[in-house]
């Protein structure tokens, strides 16, 4: 009984493997639907068909294998000489993935004036898209966070990548519920908060809300939340990353730029840049390292480009000055 059962799988396999072989060899490239009656099902010995698709039993039903690879050309032409493309990729930054449809005004795909019948039609037709482009209210409220994300982001001058993840980012929280009782402008400000911090860039919590539609302390309880409930990989924020950015600010030459990122390294080798303010710190450095190579730079320029007061820039220094060379 069981060598019988061993024999029998063992020649299905055989079949299954001849047929396999034999669709491989016939190809995928013609859209006709065609027969071959040299293949047999693997399962019940039916016809085996093959098309442009997969390759399927008439008996039986059951798929034999599927083509997946689309040959297809990804533009289209309208005569011989023009080709156009199918649309731009597909984009996290809207809320349709950027599917949606945008209907025109004045003119015409060929850029030519239509008539005002058309217009008129087409002033309807964008009416009725208005009114019925959202599905939901959570649609709504998604495409408004995304624009405020899109918002944030050009204004901060961050990459598409990082506005990529700061949109996903909002998406998993409303898709987690945490838009409840919190503003749309809160949490989006915290989700570009969160892709830097995640990215390791140079951005404070000033600088987000300083650009954004809400208090700072809003913005900092969004981004604690999303912290906890999502478990963000935020990295944690050093000076030295701060010091090519207020070095940029304040003109410095790249011997001070480099000085100073040597002596924000060294403090946070030794551990004294635990708890401090990063911007501040770095502003610090900056001050020692162009004091020491003879450019005179006031404590209140550091300050101002870092956003702190002079005392921190001062007690900073003094910190410099204790525990680095």
């Amino acid at each position: 009984m069981g060598e019988g059962l061993a024999v029998l799988a063992g020649s299905r396999n055989t079949v299954r493997t001849m047929a396999t072989r034999d669709i491989y060899e016939s190809g995928f490239d013609e859209d006709v639907r065609t027969e071959s009656s040299a293949n047999q099902c693997p399962e019940c010995d039916g016809r085996v068909t093959t098309n442009a698709v997969e390759t399927v039993c008439e008996d039986c039903g059951l798929v034999i294998d599927e083509q997946r690879i689309d040959h297809g050309p990804e533009w289209r032409a309208y005569d011989d000489e023009e080709r156009e493309r199918t649309g731009a990729p597909l984009t996290a930054a809207r809320h349709d993935r950027g599917l949606s449809t945008e209907i025109g005004r004045g003119t015409d795909a060929k850029g030519n004036e239509i008539s005002g019948q058309k217009r008129r039609r087409l002033a309807r037709m964008r009416r009725e898209q208005t009114r019925g482009r959202w599905r939901s209210k959570a649609e709504r409220n998604l495409a408004h966070g995304l624009g405020e994300v899109r918002r944030l982001a050009s204004a901060l001058e961050l990459s598409d990548s990082v506005r990529d993840q700061a949109c996903q980012l909002f998406r998993s929280a409303q898709n987690e519920d945490l838009l409840r009782g919190r503003s749309i402008e809160a949490i989006a400000a915290a989700s570009v908060y969160g892709a830097c911090r995640c990215n390791g860039l140079s951005r404070l919590v000033d600088d987000v809300s300083e650009m954004a539609r809400v208090a700072e302390s809003r913005v900092t309880n969004a981004y604690k939340t999303l912290n906890e409930e999502l478990g963000l990989p935020a990295e944690p924020v050093s000076p030295s990353m701060f010091v090519p950015r207020l070095a940029s600010d304040l003109e410095c030459p790249d011997e001070i730029r480099q000085r100073a990122r040597t002596l924000a390294e060294q403090a946070e080798e030794r551990g004294v840049t635990t708890g401090v303010h990063p911007a501040g710190f770095a502003a610090a450095c900056l001050y020692k390292a162009g004091r020491k190579e003879g450019r005179w730079l006031t404590q209140s320029e550091a300050a101002d480009v870092a956003n702190a007061s002079k005392a921190t820039v001062r007690a900073h220094r003094d910190t410099l000055e204790e525990q680095v060379a």
